[in-house]
């Protein structure tokens, strides 16, 4: 049966205009995005059926072009779609977050970098780069591979922050694991960017690390 044949209050695209895309499930989302289905699923179908061979949502979301595309219903179109609407969406936090002092907007910082470094295959080091209100500046990926005392170069760090001319900035890096339990070697590279960073009275304010789940902050557990 064709979505158009169901009833109105059950139709995603109906539900979500008037209960909110909060209230529909990952297929149903999915079913909106894609439009239409294939001879034999109708969009909710072919959603639940992409979901099962994808594993997850998520996995969907992040698939390069040449998996995304082997997979019934899909192809570069819908790719090119689905890579636009997540970059809006990127550029959507961006903009909340400048609008802001970080301190007052928690949430909507913790939200935009998760945008930023959740969907990486591989460690991605960043920066959020303040003014002395601590409002936004710009965001930076500095360093990719396995994030340690070797591979993030303090004095990078201290170069960018001196060319953003930031007053305070906000470390943070993804585990593609997604466990945002912080390591050792995160703690000790918190400290050295600390110490190198107070030489020019730049402060650290934070250090997120980004996994599943809310991004984990090191300044609310002490860490820093």
């Amino acid at each position: 049966m064709s979505i158009r044949d169901w009833p109105a209050a059950e139709r995603p695209r109906e539900r979500l205009l008037e209960q909110g895309s909060g209230s529909l499930s990952d297929a149903e989302l999915l079913a909106i995005f894609l439009r239409t289905g294939v001879p034999g699923k109708s969009a909710v179908d072919l959603a639940r059926y992409l979901l099962n061979q994808f594993g997850s949502l998520r996995s969907l979301l992040e698939a390069d072009l040449v998996t995304f595309s082997r997979h019934l219903g899909l192809g570069p179109a819908k790719f090119a779609q689905l890579q636009a609407a997540q970059e809006m969406s990127r550029r959507h936090l961006a903009e909340r977050a400048r609008q802001k002092s970080a301190l007052e907007n928690p949430h909507v910082v913790r939200d935009y970098l998760k945008s930023m470094l959740r969907h990486e295959a591989q460690e991605v080091f960043g920066c959020l780069f303040l003014d002395s209100k601590h409002q936004v500046l710009t965001f930076e990926t500095l360093f990719r591979g396995s994030i340690d005392n070797t591979s993030v170069h303090p004095r990078e760090v201290v170069k960018r922050a001196l060319a953003n001319n930031a007053a305070a900035l906000i470390l943070c890096h993804n585990h593609p694991s997604g466990n945002t339990d912080p390591s050792q070697a995160d703690r000790v590279l918190t400290k050295r960017l600390q110490e190198a960073l107070g030489l020019i009275d730049v402060r650290v304010l934070d250090h997120f690390i980004i996994g599943d789940g809310d991004p984990l902050s090191m300044a609310e557990y002490g860490w820093m």
